[in-house]
Formats: C-alpha cells, structure tokens, sequence
C-alpha cells in the first residue's frame, strides 16, 4: 500500500462546521468549525485543523491531544481555577480524560494532532513487537514478508 505524504498551510485550510456541544457552552455563542488532514493507517491517530469564535466553554478530552496555536488566542482554564494564555506558536497536551475550561476572546486556530489511547498492556506488547522487527530487519516491511521470514525460520529448524 503506498503511504501519501500530506502537506497543508493550516491558517488557509477551508473548515466545516463542528459545533462545541451545547450543554459544554458556559457563555456566549462560540462557532466552531474544523478539518481531518489526514488519518494514519491503524486509525489510532489523526491530524485536524479546529478554529472557534468567542465565547467561554467546558471541554472534555476524549483521546490525546497535542496542540498548536496557528492565530488567536485562547485562555486555558484548569480544574484549580489556574489560567494559562495560548497565542500562536504555542503548544499544548491534553491527556485523554483531562477536561477544562476555554475562554476564547476573539478566535483561536490551532493544529491538533489527536491520537486514541491504548491499554497499557497493549500498547508495551506492540512497541517490543515493534522493537523485535527492527532487529530483525523486517521493519516497514510488508506484513507478508514478516510472515514468509517466520515461516522459513519455522521449516528450517
């Protein structure tokens, strides 16, 4: 399967509405809008390009999100009532399971890169797995030239 390389300039990538829910609205009426890039090939992460308007809501990380600020600003606000500023050039991450509380004055773009997480167990099995290819020389190789390289060492014992 051929990997595509995808390149974008994220202040000028068009966005599709994608509204903040509204029991997380705490004031005002923000509009929010975004775009999915791209999406890796296990679907386990992905990069989107969000942008929203004014207003002061409540939010809730389903999965890990690192950020970037492209333009804007936007005003974190933590579970201590403690408030951090993010202007462009900033980054961020939100743990899957974290929440709290955006004010943004005017607008806010940023580059998200959202990733699902994984139970633990899961995730140390696929990283030795992983590990163990890279060892072997089968890394980034086809699934089938792993299985064909398990299955002469198999015959040949």
């Amino acid at each position: 399967m051929s990997k595509s390389i995808v390149v974008a300039t994220p202040a000028t990538v068009d966005l599709e509405l994608e509204p903040v829910p509204a029991e997380w609205v705490l004031e005002g009426t923000p509009q929010a809008r975004s775009k999915m890039l791209t999406r890796s090939h296990d679907w386990t992460s992905s990069v989107v390009v969000w942008e929203c308007s004014a207003g002061l809501f409540k939010w809730h990380y389903g999965v890990d999100e690192a950020l970037l600020i492209v333009s804007g600003e936007a005003i974190m606000i933590n579970e201590k009532g403690e408030e951090r500023r993010f202007g462009p050039g900033e980054v961020g991450y939100f743990p899957a399971g974290s929440s709290c509380t955006w004010r943004v004055t005017d607008h806010v773009r940023k580059v998200a890169v959202l990733r699902e997480t994984m139970w633990r167990p899961l995730g140390m099995g696929l990283k030795v797995t992983k590990k163990l290819l890279r060892m072997a020389g089968l890394a980034g190789k086809s699934p089938l030239v792993f299985a064909l390289a398990a299955w002469t060492s198999l015959n040949s014992q």
